[in-house]
């Protein structure tokens, strides 16, 4: 992989937003990272960032209790309300995240009421999680922001194989799921 290839993944994929204060912080349920996300999410609600969350992701790699449970349960233990956090305990991966959420945003709070979101998750997957929400919630405006639960920081990402892997893996990703309409364009 060449300078200009790595140069190119990290300015277009590995990427966050300026944050501002949004209707909703939408948490993309991850194993690896879990305890980062939860953390993160209790540091945006501590700087006053969002009014309700909800947390999807359901019960993966072998582990019965759902990612949901778990990162609320971090969320709740740093101060964020418990009755502020919608659960999602179904999905298992990003594309289910959105659309098995999208139904209890609207039933507790009204699609119509959120204008903005701030999407949380984990640094290799950055850009797909407010591409996923641009797919099937265009009309809100998304930010975005992430955690690195990797040994290296992000700039390093190549040097560390694990970090390299997911990286490549979620980048290659990108193009394939435009092309079959699970994602979209996001600024």
């Amino acid at each position: 992989m060449t300078d200009e290839e790595i140069a190119r993944i990290t300015a277009e994929h590995l990427i966050s937003t300026p944050l501002k204060p949004a209707n909703l912080l939408f948490v993309f349920g991850q194993r690896r990272g879990d305890r980062q996300i939860a953390e993160k999410a209790v540091e945006l609600w501590q700087r006053g960032l969002f009014r309700h969350a909800i947390v999807s992701g359901g019960a993966t790699q072998g582990n019965p209790r759902t990612e949901c449970s778990i990162i609320k349960d971090g969320m709740v233990a740093g101060g964020v309300p418990a009755e502020l956090i919608l659960e999602e305990h179904r999905a298992t991966n990003t594309g289910e995240n959105v659309l098995l959420s999208l139904p209890l945003i609207d039933a507790a709070l009204g699609r119509k009421n959120i204008t903005s979101v701030i999407c949380l998750g984990k640094i290799c997957t950055a850009r797909r999680y407010p591409m996923t929400l641009q797919r099937h919630w265009p009309e809100v405006q998304k930010m975005l922001v992430t955690v690195n639960p990797y040994a290296v920081p992000v700039e390093q990402w190549p040097t560390d194989p694990v970090f390299r892997h997911r990286v490549l893996t979620e980048y290659a990703k990108i193009a394939p799921y435009k092309a079959q309409g699970f994602i979209a364009d996001w600024p």
